[in-house]
């Protein structure tokens, strides 16, 4: 069964409804403008989180030493990456983390799978591109992906079955999980059922 994350949460009320409805991930944004906290935004956020459910740092190119601190303080407990991160900044920021890696891909050409396929995280996460944005790339490059993957961009409560026939090991949500640009309890809902309903 795949798992799902629910990206992008910034408010308290937001942390209550995951607690509700127990999606496996939840993404804290610590890049751009739409959905950024701060760490200290963060920290109080992560507090009333259920302890069932793992903290995603979302991260841009952000300096090594900021996802260290997060880390350390408990925070975040996985790491994402979604800017243009190399292997010698993964390397780096395994020597001082020992948390698990996700790396971000816009999926548009072979070379994107192919090195997609090459990276060193964790687990990769394939995407239209910036993350958040809603957009969806042709679903069809995945079949290409030759090892566990996260799928991103364009997941709603109308795609998310297809999404799902793919069988990736995770559905990542942002706005799929929104109106009027925040997070709306009842598609959160409808999302992480669809996700434990499916075999």
């Amino acid at each position: 069964m795949s798992k799902i994350k629910i990206c992008g949460l910034t408010r308290p009320e937001d942390i209550q409804a995951v607690n509700r409805w127990q999606p496996d991930y939840i993404g804290l944004v610590f890049a751009g403008r739409k959905r950024r906290v701060t760490p200290a935004q963060a920290r109080t956020l992560r507090a009333a989180l259920h302890p069932a459910i793992t903290a995603v740092g979302v991260f841009v190119n952000a300096p090594i030493k900021l996802i260290r601190q997060l880390w350390r303080e408990g925070t975040i407990q996985w790491v994402q990456l979604h800017g243009q991160e190399d292997e010698a900044y993964i390397r780096a920021l395994r020597a001082c983390v020992r948390a698990p890696i996700i790396q971000a891909f816009s999926l548009q050409s072979r070379a994107d799978v192919q090195r997609l396929q090459a990276s060193s995280a964790d687990l990769v996460l394939a995407d239209h591109g910036g993350g958040g944005s809603g957009r969806r790339f042709d679903w069809s490059w995945t079949a290409s992906i030759q090892r566990p993957y996260i799928l991103a961009g364009g997941i709603t409560c109308q795609t998310i079955q297809e999404a799902l026939r793919l069988r990736p090991y995770a559905v990542d949500i942002s706005s799929g999980a929104e109106t009027g640009g925040h997070k709306e309890e009842k598609k959160i809902q409808a999302l992480v059922q669809c996700v434990r309903r499916r075999p």
